[in-house]
């Protein structure tokens, strides 16, 4: 697996590349075995065209500001050494990557994919692990408890660093389970065993009575339906039965 983990963020002139519009700002931030390195990149690009009324209402990156900055192509080796070989994380990737290769088709370079190791959507991730929820990095930081006060308007390095943050919160639990393989003979016995963290306790809470009498005229409507007794008014036999039934008879 691939350690080096590289969360980015952009921001554009616009919402479609194929409507000419083009990137004027990235932000990267490095993740080394689930440890911020500090090793960021960014940068302000001059995109050569104004920005759109919504999409300067978002990042409120000026033409004035921009009109200095280095255009795509002069940053593009940097930015591709930098980001090679990486696992990439992006936060609704399909629109980043398709900006990102847009402007590498301009300059006849392959496809942002094939620089890097993977891309993953952060977004579809937090749709899986969080389904019928709002998944916007807002929602995520207000979810995990990352504050984000200080974003007032979107930008590429900060969004980057906020998503860095929700990433490794969403992604915890999978340091749970650890497994200790490299003990020497020295270790004694059970060296190498599986170690699992402790699990919390689990709170029961039983059903109350109103959530009974709901739960028997859901009950008794499939049984209207099924002119009959549903089968969720059987219980399974015991495994003992079970065993009984299928052995072979003498």
């Amino acid at each position: 697996m691939n350690n080096r983990i590289v969360i980015l963020d952009t921001e554009t002139t616009g919402l479609s590349p194929r409507a000419g519009n083009r990137i004027l700002e990235i932000g990267c931030v490095e993740v080394l075995n689930r440890q911020l390195s500090g090793n960021n990149l960014h940068f302000y690009i001059n995109p050569e065209r104004e920005s759109e009324e919504g999409a300067l209402a978002v990042h409120g990156l000026t033409t004035e500001f921009l009109s200095d900055k280095p255009v795509f192509a002069k940053i593009a080796p940097e930015f591709l050494d930098y980001v090679r070989g990486a696992q990439i994380i992006i936060h609704n990737a399909p629109f980043d990557v398709g900006f990102l290769d847009a402007e590498l088709a301009l300059l006849g370079l392959p496809p942002f994919k094939e620089h890097v190791d993977e891309v993953i959507d952060s977004l579809q991730m937090a749709k899986e692990i969080h389904p019928g929820r709002r998944n916007s990095l807002d929602a995520l930081c207000d979810r995990y408890g990352i504050s984000n006060a200080h974003r007032t308007l979107h930008g590429g390095l900060l969004d980057a660093a906020l998503l860095a943050e929700v990433y490794l919160a969403m992604t915890r639990g999978q340091n749970s389970l650890t497994m200790d393989l490299a003990g020497g003979e020295d270790e004694g016995e059970g060296a190498g065993a599986m170690e699992l963290a402790p699990l919390a306790q689990v709170i029961v809470v039983p059903a109350g009575d109103e959530d009974l009498a709901l739960h028997e005229d859901v009950l008794n409507q499939l049984d209207k339906e099924v002119r009959g007794s549903c089968v969720w008014r059987f219980e399974p036999p015991p495994p003992e039965a079970d065993a009984a039934a299928a052995a072979p008879a003498a």
